[in-house]
């Protein structure tokens, strides 16, 4: 019995459209991953809005050298200051900087109008993206401005406030989409794989006709199932980083967002994702002929 069991299996499964299945698999991934590259990279970019904002923190008139020091180890040693290279982003601007910065940008020497230099030394501080939000912004204001020294704390408040309601607009719309297209791609998946496993609805009718149990006649069929999701998981990955590789070379800027790790941790997902579609839907379709009469299999 297993012997003539063995003998359907190997006549019938190689017929199993096995080339369809994968190629059908990989593209349905391989949009998913599109979107994912489209999601890291979106994340990638409002990040590096978020660092690049900016205060600027005017001082008092007729600082001593100590004084400045002082406030420069103040303002580093603050939680909400970005460091680079293990360097915290503050910068120093002198009155005559800023002074020689106005005339460059206007062509406009109002000093030899006012025969002063009305402007203040300066610091200029990098905030952490962490800190980004309008709320926490107005607190680090209003905590930079109680310390000795400080004069007034400026920063353009209307433009980080519609920054970061779009960013959370474009996030919120991103994630909407990448949920549909996932579910989507789903059941795609999903019908593939029954419309593959439809021309085998007889080969497991005659399977259990010999005898052989559930588990018997599943087996192949999942092995098989959860081979073409890995494969086409691989093979999805490799489209998208040879698109991303031509990408980069094509549009440098791009290079500013790239995030390697996160895009290994996509590329696995698709793997991981192609398995487990793969293995449920043919889990599903072959329990759904098991328990079919031969009048419903017609």
């Amino acid at each position: 019995m297993a012997t003539k069991v063995k003998h359907i299996k190997k006549k019938k499964l190689g017929s199993y459209p096995h080339f369809m299945v994968v190629f059908s698999i990989t593209l349905a991934l391989f949009v998913i991953g599109l979107f994912g590259l489209l999601l890291i990279h979106a994340g990638k970019l409002s990040e590096k809005v978020k660092e690049s904002i900016e205060m600027q923190v005017y001082l008092d008139r007729d600082l001593t050298e100590v004084q400045l020091v002082r406030l420069q180890k103040t303002f580093a040693a603050k939680e909400y200051i970005a460091y680079k290279n293990d360097t915290a982003q503050v910068r120093f601007i002198s009155k005559e900087e800023g002074a020689k910065a106005f005339l460059d940008e206007t062509g406009e020497d109002f000093m030899a109008f006012l025969g002063d230099n009305p402007l203040r030394d300066a610091y200029t501080l990098r905030i952490n993206a962490d800190h980004s939000s309008s709320a926490m912004l107005k607190s680090i204001k209003l905590d930079l401005e109680e310390i000795d020294g400080v004069h007034e704390v400026q920063y353009v408040e209307s433009l980080i406030e519609s920054i970061n309601t779009n960013i959370q607009k474009i996030s919120i719309i991103l994630l909407a989409f990448a949920g549909i297209l996932v579910l989507v791609v789903t059941i795609l998946i999903n019908n593939t794989i029954k419309l593959a496993l439809y021309s085998q609805r007889f080969l497991i009718r005659s399977m259990q006709l010999v005898g052989a149990t559930s588990f018997f006649i599943q087996r192949p069929f999942l092995n098989r199932a959860a081979w073409q999701g890995i494969m086409s998981g691989v093979f999805a990955s490799i489209l998208l980083f040879v698109l991303m590789q031509y990408a980069y070379t094509e549009i440098t800027e791009l290079q500013l967002l790239r995030d390697d790790e996160q895009t290994y941790i996509l590329m696995a997902a698709l793997v991981v994702i192609g398995l487990i579609i793969g293995f449920m839907s043919s889990y599903r379709s072959v329990r759904k002929y098991l328990r079919m009469s031969l009048d419903e299999l017609y």
